[in-house]
């Protein structure tokens, strides 16, 4: 019986999970689970960059008049767009020929590679997950720009989305120090409701780490405890503050940093996989040219982005 072709069948095994994988992804944390739930994972085309409009102020059009009074109908610039940077990750999968020679058959070699398949996915799944907290600062700002970028601890300085915080207020997010204790913490939590809503724009997913989760729901009579019941479903251990679902995304391997809780009014915020490298097997695959082994590779590019920064905010130490 001929030797099965471990190149073809580790590609065809890669593409009919890629899409499992991509919204597995999305399924890997609360915040990217909300984002899919409000359709605002949007595959990107192409592209330099990738531009998220935003909206920065209010129509300067609007004119109380009576009778044959003139309107304004001069131009008013309300939106602009920040460009983000694309940032790619990828996690190999690869067969040695001693292992080629040792799973010789095309059931013994799938079994081979569904494990390291497996493997490979919960590995990107989890980094990503862990990359949408970053400051997008790791491996030399190669990194995902997450929540510490977007909605950050010192807004009023740094570059997001190529403008500058320090230049523009409209594009810093609320920053609230606060006290992680029973007693305390709805205090904090109060602040950063009141300053971000605007009518019927709300926080509507707090994010919490260890330390604020138990601050949070021991400050909670057992009465109080309302919860979410599709994101309780979805694995998420989650309450309720002000309509808003307040979720553990710490819990082991988190990527919330530690003592921070984020209040996010997830309209304006975006998961921006690139349409055609999203958790997809990239071609050709890669032979070692100094081993005798098979790499193929599990890609992703994209980035987080955000359209409004005012309305979102974090409660830190």
């Amino acid at each position: 019986m001929a030797s099965p072709n471990y190149s073809e069948i580790a590609t065809t095994t890669l593409v009919h999970r890629s899409k499992k994988l991509a919204d597995n992804v999305t399924k890997n944390n609360a915040l990217l689970y909300r984002l899919d739930e409000k359709g605002n994972v949007k595959p990107v085309p192409g592209g330099r960059t990738i531009l998220q409009e935003l909206e920065y102020a209010e129509n300067g059009t609007f004119t109380r008049y009576a009778g044959y009074d003139t309107v304004s109908i001069a131009p008013s610039d309300t939106f602009t767009a920040a460009e983000y940077d694309w940032k790619q990750a990828a996690v190999a999968v690869s067969i040695s020929g001693l292992e080629e020679l040792q799973n010789s058959g095309p059931d013994a070699v799938i079994d081979l590679l569904e494990s390291r398949i497996k493997n490979a996915e919960k590995t990107m799944m989890n980094n990503i997950a862990v990359d949408c907290y970053s400051d997008g600062t790791a491996s030399g700002s190669k990194q995902i720009g997450g929540l510490q970028l977007l909605v950050a601890d010192t807004p009023t300085s740094g570059t997001v989305g190529g403008i500058n915080r320090a230049t523009w207020s409209f594009w810093r997010n609320i920053t609230v120090t606060m006290t992680f204790t029973a007693a305390a913490i709805q205090a904090g939590l109060n602040s950063m409701y009141a300053q971000t809503t605007r009518g019927r724009d709300q926080i509507d997913l707090w994010l919490a780490d260890n330390t604020g989760w138990i601050a949070y729901l021991s400050s909670l009579q057992a009465i109080q405890r309302i919860t979410n019941e599709k994101l309780g479903a979805a694995g998420f251990q989650n309450l309720k503050f002000m309509g808003g679902d307040f979720v553990l995304d710490g819990g082991y391997g988190g990527g919330a940093p530690s003592s921070h809780v984020y209040g996010l009014n997830t309209d304006y915020i975006y998961y921006r996989p690139h349409r055609d490298r999203n958790m997809v097997p990239l071609n050709p695959e890669r032979f070692s040219t100094n081993q005798d082994a098979m790499i193929k590779l599990i890609g992703f590019a994209g980035n987080m982005t955000e359209a409004n920064a005012f309305l979102q905010a974090v409660g830190h130490t």
